[in-house]
């Protein structure tokens, strides 16, 4: 026997009877293991299976690790009690901290949270921290969420917290907040800062002062501003009207005065605005220009005495009007009641008199009007009897007699609960349980949606809540959450906040009680808004009940284990023994080895440590085992497979922390060679641009390519122009994609080093996000230019038919103009909707042959998409028409820059009088009502993926 036989017998012998004796090899760092068991001895009801020292190896509820460090720390919902110490700083690799839904948890944040420099999501929901928010938050710059609602936090806002340049979810709602809204003043950071963030939650507060006119700006992505039921003073800010992403605005139940100012006429995408209950004085606003909105409440104020203002007739999305208490008088028009989503109007305690009639062309959906006390003295009833109509206290309810119904206040319906599905219902549950909307019983974790701004008021239809219902069950569902099913209850109104509140009851799947985990990642799905319900329900926290029956066992204590110790000190002398030898055997093995690894692994050399040369430039992308890669798509299940391409196929991942990926899987016959995707992994991680999909991680593992990236959930811009998303794209909308995909492609080519040129530029590799933002995806056949003073790269030719740029295709040489022809072609199908070659015809001549530029939309009305296609002028399509045609010129010198491009569109949407600079290509709220809770849109079947990366960024809205 040779030597080096010998020495691997005794190493396997001695690794034998180190199993035999104890498996105490910990997988954790001893650091974050520390840090873990000192939160431990601090709480009461930590998960029972949190024993010994090794947290990861040892599978610890709720604890998600990376390569040995703690990464995620997930306990919703664990009835923990006890305090939060300063031994969290120890987790130095922690990226979300989700504690939420833990009511026993009370006392101080430590200012030590603010060292957990690569904390992304800071979720404490629903306990009962107190006193101030640390103003070492503000240090963590990577920090996306932060959720601090609905505890007992006090205090001021810290200014500090303006320099978290990539805040998205700004939440501190429902505390005690108080004093001023901090802004920068050259010295101090302040809230105008966050130029990034979309979600400004700070209702129900005791925030006061005025609202600083510097806090809003023109370079603002806010989508939501919940301001209400603090105790503001002063008018409202011009400035709020610089703001033009806003689409939820709440500054009810304040004290502000002063007119309302005409600059809110700039929000054409404001969907909900809430006025109601302070002092504004003056003439009623003249809101014309919001088109948008769904909620208007003026209610409450001392506005001048004035009649039914005309323009409310116009709003034609208007589904809730409150103007109640402001001197409304005079006789109300017909026309009132005419907006097609109009459900319901309350204009109590006004002087509005003489008679109230529908006319013929009241809206369908109306539901409910509340006139109690004014001066109306008839009533034409008509064929209104589907309509409440409360008119007590009115001249027409003052007869004696008997009354009719509507001379009394009547309360609206709210007994909607869940149906059971097609099966015989139990008749009674025992020991508690209850049963599920699938007839069988279990313990159902609890809690209650608070939607903060719906965008309907019928609460007597219930396909509201039947949709919503729908939708829920249909997203644990379908990201393989532990859920049978699930069931609301008891929709009804907060008449004070105006606020939607519905019971929720989630069942387990497969038991009849959810364990720790279950709960947790639940949980978590909630607190995170992972979830994000249909637009029409507006932005929503929830706050879970303590669940009492998890059937993982009892809670856990602070005793240690002695066993575990004893164990823990054998088996680390057993491991310094297989260590030494171990050392000697690699000695001498080392430099065969690594010959032998450097030749067949590429990847063998690439230290992750700062100072490595061989270290790559990788910013955010993570090496994943192709282990954890199987384990994320349950094997890369037929049921989590989302496309198909030539590279391969494509499935959907879920990581420990909830959040979804998706993953590119390369066949075996077209992998490419090491060398080759490693450098394509080390180009896509320099990758960094709102308009081009992000890389996530990759796999080079078991002879497997792998790439991860983010998850794009509205699929390709193809699927959209083709109707298999579900999402309507009007013109406006168009023109955001085109533009966010050209300025993709533009950084690609301008800003990238070195530069990309994609080389497969087609509408399926223009995915859409949760607000429609273009990403550029797909770089499996990008190449580099990696000589600036080449003007061409010589290569294959390559890409999909009808993109192809023909100068490239007759002469291999691969320029940045050969993406330009791409993306004109993409340009005419956003026109007509369709492929490029379709039934033997090419776009690109069809529209060369058929346009007059003498005529009317050059006389290509017979060949657009009929979506687009509206009884007024398309403004700017006769530019958009040029510029498509300039990119699709045979010779490239005619071409223009992708930079150029963008100019151009930039000025098109400035015709159009949409700011080109906003985030997204429109909210979703306007989508078909047929899409909202669609099946995935990711569809299998097509030859090329149509919606290749993921994004659980969810952007909650």
């Amino acid at each position: 026997m040779s030597s080096s036989s010998r020495v691997r017998t005794l190493l396997l012998v001695l690794m034998m009877a180190s199993v035999q004796i104890c498996s105490v090899t910990s997988q954790t760092n001893s650091g974050d293991s520390a840090g873990l068991k000192a939160l431990m001895n601090e709480w009461k009801n930590f998960p029972p299976n949190w024993k010994g020292s090794d947290p990861c190896g040892s599978g610890w509820v709720g604890i998600s690790c990376t390569n040995g460090r703690v990464t995620s720390i997930s306990l919703a919902n664990m009835n923990l009690k006890g305090t939060l110490s300063g031994d969290i700083s120890a987790l130095s690799e922690l990226q979300i901290l989700d504690l939420s839904y833990n009511l026993g948890l009370t006392g101080t944040l430590p200012s030590a949270i603010g060292q957990l420099k690569k904390l992304k999501n800071l979720i404490l929901v629903g306990c009962g921290f107190a006193g101030p928010i640390p103003e070492s938050i503000g240090s963590l710059s990577q920090l996306v969420y932060l959720s601090l609602n609905s505890n007992q936090f006090s205090g001021r806002i810290p200014p500090s917290l303006g320099q978290l340049s990539d805040l998205y979810w700004f939440d501190i709602a429902d505390n005690r907040i108080e004093g001023s809204i901090p802004v920068s003043d050259g010295t101090s950071p302040g809230l105008d800062m966050l130029v990034n963030t979309k979600h400004f939650h700070f209702g129900q507060n005791k925030l006061s002062g005025e609202i600083p006119e510097k806090l809003f700006s023109s370079s603002m992505t806010l989508l939501h501003v919940l301001f209400d039921g603090n105790q503001l003073i002063g008018k409202i800010p011009d400035s709020l009207g610089l703001v033009k992403s806003l689409e939820v605005v709440r500054l009810d139940r304040n004290s502000m005065s002063g007119s309302v100012p005409s600059s809110l006429n700039n929000l054409t995408s404001l969907s909900e605005l809430y006025l109601a209950n302070n002092n504004f004085t003056g003439g009623l606003p003249n809101l014309t220009s919001l088109i948008s909105l769904y909620t208007l409440d003026l209610s409450n104020n001392s506005f001048d005495p004035s009649g039914i203002p005309p323009w409310i007739s116009g709003l034609q999305s208007l589904s809730t009007l409150r103007m109640e208490d402001i001197q409304l008088q005079g006789p109300i028009p017909t026309s009132l009641f005419s907006p097609p989503n109009l459900q319901t109007v309350t204009l109590r305690l006004n002087q509005l008199n003489g008679t109230l009639d529908f006319g013929r062309n009241y809206s369908s959906q109306l539901e409910s009007v509340d006139l109690q006390g004014n001066g109306i003295s008839v009533y034409r009833q008509g064929a209104q009897n589907s309509i409440r109509v409360i008119l007590a206290d009115n001249p027409v309810c003052r007869e004696s007699g008997q009354k009719p119904t509507y001379c009394s206040a009547i309360q609206p319906d709210s007994s909607f609960s869940t149906s059971p599905e097609n099966c015989i219902a139990l008749l009674q549950c025992g020991s508690g349980m209850i049963s599920s909307p699938k007839c069988s019983c279990a313990y159902p974790y609890t809690g209650t949606i608070f939607f903060r701004s719906p965008s309907f008021s019928g609460f007597v239809n219930s396909t509201y809540f039947v949709v919503l219902q729908q939708n829920i069950t249909s997203f644990f569902q379908r990201y393989r959450y532990p859920v049978d099913s699930v069931s609301l209850s008891n929709p009804r109104e907060d008449q004070t906040n105006h606020q939607l509140l519905i019971g929720l009851r989630i069942f387990p799947s497969g038991q009849d009680s959810f364990n720790r985990t279950g709960v947790s990642t639940v949980g978590f799905a909630l607190s995170n808004q992972t979830y994000k319900p249909p637009d029409i329900y507006g932005p929503y926290v929830f706050r879970g009940d303590e669940y009492t029956h998890f059937s993982d066992g009892g809670n856990g204590s602070k005793s240690s284990n002695t066993g575990i110790i004893i164990g823990a000190v054998i088996g680390g002398i057993v491991l310094l023994l297989l260590l030494t030898i171990a050392g000697i055997y690699t000695y001498h093995q080392k430099k065969r080895a690594e010959r032998a690894t450097e030749q067949s692994n590429p990847f063998a050399k690439w230290d992750t440590s700062k100072n490595s040369i061989d270290a790559p430039r990788l910013t955010g992308a993570k090496a994943f085992t192709f282990e954890e890669l199987k384990k994320y798509t349950d094997s890369f299940s037929d049921t989590n497979n989302i496309g198909i391409g030539g590279y391969g196929k494509v499935y959907r991942g879920i990581l420990p922390s909830g959040e979804i990926i998706a993953i590119k899987r390369a066949q075996q016959g077209s992998l490419q060679g090491g060398l080759e995707f490693k450098t394509e992994i080390e180009l896509l991680s320099r990758v960094h641009h709102k308009n081009v999909v992000r890389l996530l991680g990759f796999c080079f593992d078991q002879g497997e390519q792998i790439l991860v990236y983010e998850y794009i959930p509205n699929g390709s811009l193809r699927d959209s122009l083709s109707g298999k998303s579900g999402i309507s794209l009007d013109w406006t909308r168009r023109l955001k994609i085109a533009l966010g995909a050209a300025r993709g492609l533009a950084y690609l080519h301008e800003l990238a080093d070195p530069p990309i040129i994609h080389r497969d530029v087609k509408s399926n590799n223009i995915l859409l996000d949760d607000t429609l933002t273009a990403k550029v995806a797909d770089f499996g056949l990008s190449k580099l230019v990696g000589d600036p003073e080449k003007t061409h790269v010589t290569t294959q030719v390559k890409g999909t038919m009808g993109y192809l740029d023909p100068e490239y295709y007759m002469t291999q040489q691969l320029t940045e103009k050969s993406d330009v022809y791409s993306f004109g072609v993409v340009m005419l199908e956003l026109l007509t909707g369709r492929q490029p070659i379709e039934r033997g015809k090419y776009v690109v001549k069809e529209v060369k042959a058929k346009m007059d530029k003498s005529r009317n939309l050059y006389d290509l009305q017979e060949i657009l998409d009929p979506s687009i296609i509206v009884s007024t002028t398309l403004k700017g399509f006769e530019r958009f028409v040029d510029v498509a045609l300039t990119c699709v010129e045979e010779s490239r010198e005619g071409r223009p820059s992708m930079g150029e491009v963008v100019k151009e569109i930039e000025n098109i949407m400035q015709i159009v009088g949409v700011n080109p600079n906003t985030d997204s290509a429109s909210s979703s709220r306007t989508y078909d009502e047929a899409s909202k809770g669609s099946s995935n849109p990711y569809g299998k079947g097509s030859f090329e993926y149509s919606g290749i990366f993921p994004s659980s960024k969810i952007e909650p809205k």
